[in-house]
This record gives structure tokens, sequence and C-alpha cells, in this order.
């Protein structure tokens, strides 16, 4: 049986993803970033009856990645990641700092520590939860979206150094999930030691510009590429927007560096008049 790390398994997706696995007999362990979420996480597995070894990994945090070198892990998920929302033209430095840490920094090092141990075995997996935000961009999302696309290429990268020691590298890749992570993002702003008055934009007036979907697609398919059930290299979810983001990328190519000047960009007009968890 493999073991399988779930990093951010606190909230949202990861502690949902966590708790599956284990009611399918998987030997999972749950990482969270504070201890409030150990007992959170396990009152949650109590209560559906599933036995789920739970531990405090803050990937920032370097003896807590330290950690993960005494366990022999199988298959990596790195979930764990914030997002901090506002223009880049606004974005205190500490925030910006802090999204790189957790999104990049954190993760990378932390799968340092636990490829070794794949590379010794000659077999394993790294996934990296990823984003649509890693293909395309949207305004008040450039810190989120730029650490999402440093993922894909560090994902990229190592897929090809690692096939020849058998170690699977994957991307899951959602797009606007209600589970109130996107809806936080345009909250962050709250939490700023800057200059209110000194902001391009008054982030109070603005919301996350997309209707969202359930997030029940992308817990299935994420278990099913940590299983082996599913073998692609990058999974976006939800399907029906694969074409969209294909043409999104596509159009990058032939966009002319003044289309729109003077004008209010489309989803920034959505950014204001979309209430926050509206769904799809």
């Amino acid at each position: 049986m493999n073991t399988i790390l779930v990093t951010g398994a606190g909230s949202g997706f990861g502690a949902e993803i966590a708790l599956r696995l284990a009611d399918e007999g998987q030997d999972v362990i749950a990482a969270v970033e504070i201890p409030a979420q150990e007992h959170a996480l396990a009152t949650e597995a109590g209560k559906r009856g599933i036995r789920l070894r739970i531990e405090k990994l803050d990937v920032t945090n370097e003896g807590d990645r330290q950690k993960a070198a005494r366990w022999d892990i199988n298959v990596l998920l790195n979930n764990a990641g914030i997002s901090e929302g506002g223009s880049v033209a606004d974005i205190p430095a500490e925030n910006l700092r802090r999204q790189y840490e957790v999104n990049i920094i954190g993760p990378v090092l932390l799968t340092q520590i636990v490829i070794r141990g794949m590379i010794q075995r000659g077999q394993g997996k790294v996934v990296f939860m990823s984003s649509v935000a890693g293909l395309t961009t949207d305004p008040f999302a450039g810190a989120y979206a730029s650490s999402k696309h440093a993922i894909e290429a560090i994902a990229a990268a190592l897929r090809q150094e690692m096939q020849e020691f058998g170690i699977e590298v994957a991307t899951i890749n959602p797009g606007p999930f209600l589970t109130g992570f996107n809806d936080r993002m345009f909250e962050t702003w709250k939490g700023w030691r800057d200059e209110p008055d000194e902001r391009v934009f008054d982030y109070s007036r603005i919301a996350f510009p997309h209707e969202q979907y359930d997030p029940e697609p992308v817990i299935q398919t994420a278990i099913g590429v940590l299983t082996g059930k599913i073998g692609t290299y990058r999974n976006v979810e939800p399907k029906e927007i694969i074409p969209q983001q294909r043409d999104m990328m596509d159009r990058e190519w032939t966009r002319k560096s003044v289309e729109g000047i003077g004008k209010r960009a489309e989803l920034v007009e959505k950014a204001y008049k979309l209430k926050p968890s509206t769904p799809v």
C-alpha cells in the first residue's frame, strides 16, 4: 500500500481529499499548518469513522519539513497554498513574499526532502495542486497566478528530471470552485499594512470575478491522480472550461499591447458587479 502525504489538509480540497483517501483504505498522512486544524480534522474523521494520521507540517517551517524525511512517502500531494488578492500595483511587499514562500518555496523544499526517498526506492509520484491560474491570469490575481505559473514550470522541469528514477509528476488545475478560497483572496487587503489612500483600487467594492462550481469534480480527479486511476499529466477541472483556457492561452500570441487601452477590462468590470460566492 502506498503512503500518501497531503499538505494543506486543514481545510478545503486538502481536507476532503485526505478524508476520502483514508475512507478508501489508503495510508494517508494529512499535514496541517497549525495545531487547531489537527483537532478540527480529527473531529471530522471521527464523525465519519475514518482512521486518519494527522501531522502538523507548515511547509514554510524548516523543522516541520524535516519531519517528512522520516516518513516513507510514496505519493506527495503539494496542496498547501494561499491566495493574495489585489492589483499588482498595490500589493505590499510582505504579502507578495508570503505568497511565494507558501506557494512556491515551501512546497519545492518539501519536495526535495521527500523525493530523496522516492529515488532510493526507484518509484514514487509527486502531484502539484496547481490551478487554471497557472495557465491564464485574471485581474487582481497576479500574485497568486504568478505563483501557480511558477509551479507549472517547476512541475514541468521535475517531470523530465525524475523520469529516469521511476518517479511520476502530475498537476491538478482547478478552475473557480466554491470552497471559500477564491472569495477569501479578495479580502486579504483587510490585513495589509499600507496606506489605504495610496491604493489604486478600492477593494471594498470588488469581488472574485467568476461564478463558482461545486468542488466535487476536483476531489474525485485528485483521488484518481493520487491512486493512479488517472494517468494524465495535466488535469483541469471542470473539464468544460478546457476549450476556454486553451483559447485564452492562444490569444496571447496575437494580442496587441494597446488593446483595450483607456477602457476598463471586462473581468475588472465583472469584479465590481459580481457578488461573492456566486454559484454557476
